[in-house]
């Protein structure tokens, strides 16, 4: 059953909800750091992939399957360069500008605000580039999730999220190309639109801001993770925001 619904909504909140509270990690209290041609936060680094030394910086652990998160930038006409991967779920999402895919699978793909591109190493591995063909900075959030089964075959997906509700990209029931019990979801809220969620959740905002009725009607912005019991999520200007859940089977 999928608990994160979209809704119209023409007026502001009215009245305010007992606060729950959320846990609130602001990507700017990071160092940012990078590689090659990009620069990058990193949010959520899991301490069984990266050591137990990896959240002394302020970061956080993740949720389920889901190890790492990051906030990269790609300077004009940057390149990750040619680099493999192996046993890990790689999804890039684009935030602003477009990104240029080379590599061992969907070579030659090019990629532009608000899609998503999904690659599986599997067992036998991929090797890719990622690169910024532009003259201008591009955005584009980066997020590891370990399968659930090793050795499954390298597999490569492009998915363009709808405007004005929820698109699940990741994981869920076995209809999913990817089935997982940790789930990634992209949202995009226009002006005023209401996002529910009643479970357990990670969220990072990576366009726009909100309001949190079940929180004391908190704000939230573009560069903040947070994480809660329940969501109530009024949109105060166009949102692009990724819901990371975790559902054991």
């Amino acid at each position: 059953m999928n608990n994160l619904t979209a809704m119209s909504r023409k007026t502001a909140l009215s009245g305010q909800t007992a606060v729950k509270g959320l846990s609130l990690l602001k990507r700017d209290s990071l160092s940012e750091g990078g590689f090659a041609g990009l620069r990058e936060h990193q949010l959520i680094k899991n301490p069984g992939v990266f050591g137990t030394s990896a959240n002394r910086d302020g970061s956080w652990p993740g949720i389920g399957n889901l190890v790492y998160l990051a906030d990269a930038r790609f300077m004009p006409h940057g390149e990750t360069h040619l680099h493999d991967h192996h046993e890990i779920d790689v999804i890039s999402v684009m935030v602003e500008g477009r990104l240029a895919h080379q590599g061992s699978m969907g070579a030659g793909q090019e990629l532009s605000k608000n899609d998503v591109q999904i690659q599986r190493a599997g067992g036998e591995g991929f090797s890719h580039n990622e690169i910024n063909p532009d003259a201008d900075w591009n955005r584009m959030i980066q997020i590891w999730v370990r399968p659930e089964q090793a050795g499954q075959s390298a597999d490569y997906e492009v998915v363009h999220p709808v405007v004005g509700g929820v698109t699940s990209i990741y994981g869920g029931n076995a209809s999913s190309r990817f089935p997982a019990a940790t789930r990634i979801q992209i949202v995009l809220l226009e002006t005023a639109q209401e996002l529910v969620l009643d479970e357990p959740f990670l969220a990072y905002l990576t366009r726009g801001s909100g309001i949190n009725s079940d929180s004391g009607e908190q704000r939230l912005f573009d560069g903040d993770l947070f994480s809660g019991d329940s969501l109530n999520f009024s949109a105060l200007e166009p949102v692009q925001l990724i819901i990371m859940t975790h559902k054991p089977g």
